[in-house]
């Protein structure tokens, strides 16, 4: 195991909660184990970390993020992602390997999405002649984390979001019945719905959505 890793797995390991372990587990439709730590009880344990060993030189992020992704407990790939929020504006073309596997190895929603939003979609504006290639090939993956993670990759762009792109990529990955994909959709179209309502009510109207899609994008928006 990575130093780095090791130190942040033994110091989560010094609050281990069982019966708070069992209860993630169950939340999370028991994918994975789980020492027991919550969200801000595992950031505050991530942050002393970092103030205690700094962040890895960028040439180790790969072995560590991998280190962290090997491990059977979950809180281990959170603090992963929470590395990346601290690393990412050292993204190097390159990177996007990194991200390809931090998404498809031990994939739920808890870290898809947050890669997604947070990692991918930084990385896209970043690499801006990588986006439509990278897009085409994950899509045609059959991957639904992958695609989920196309669709929602905009999800912070607000003003900024490629309407066009997302519509393309919307009515490609439509015609499905898969959840995790149908959700992310409604997901998306909801988010840019506080841009611009009225393309949201018009690219429901044409395109075949899922019930679930049309749902979640016209939920704060009523319909006509």
């Amino acid at each position: 195991m990575n130093k780095y890793v090791e130190a942040l797995y033994e110091e989560a390991l010094k609050h281990r909660n069982s019966a708070e372990a069992v209860r993630l587990s169950k939340y999370m439709r028991n994918q994975f184990d789980y020492i027991g730590l919550r969200a801000p009880q595992m950031q505050e344990v991530f942050k002393q970390h970092v103030k205690t060993y700094g962040l890895p030189a960028k040439e180790d992020l790969h072995e560590v993020i991998t280190s962290l992704w090997e491990l059977d407990v979950r809180e281990m790939q959170i603090s992963g992602a929470y590395l990346l929020d601290l690393m990412k504006k050292q993204f190097t073309e390159e990177d996007l390997r990194l991200l390809e596997y931090i998404i498809t190895t031990k994939p739920w929603w808890d870290t898809v999405d947050h890669i997604a939003k947070k990692h991918f979609g930084y990385y896209l504006e970043k690499f801006p002649q990588q986006r439509q290639p990278i897009i085409d090939r994950w899509i045609a993956s059959d991957n639904i984390w992958l695609i989920r993670s196309c669709i929602l990759f905009q999800l912070g762009y607000k003003e900024k979001t490629d309407v066009a792109m997302l519509e393309d990529i919307i009515s490609r990955t439509c015609h499905t019945k898969e959840f995790f994909i149908n959700k992310a959709i409604g997901w998306a179209l909801r988010e840019y719905a506080k841009q611009d309502p009225e393309k949201v009510f018009e690219i429901t109207d044409r395109l075949p959505l899922s019930n679930l899609s049309k749902r979640e994008a016209l939920k704060h928006i009523g319909k006509k």
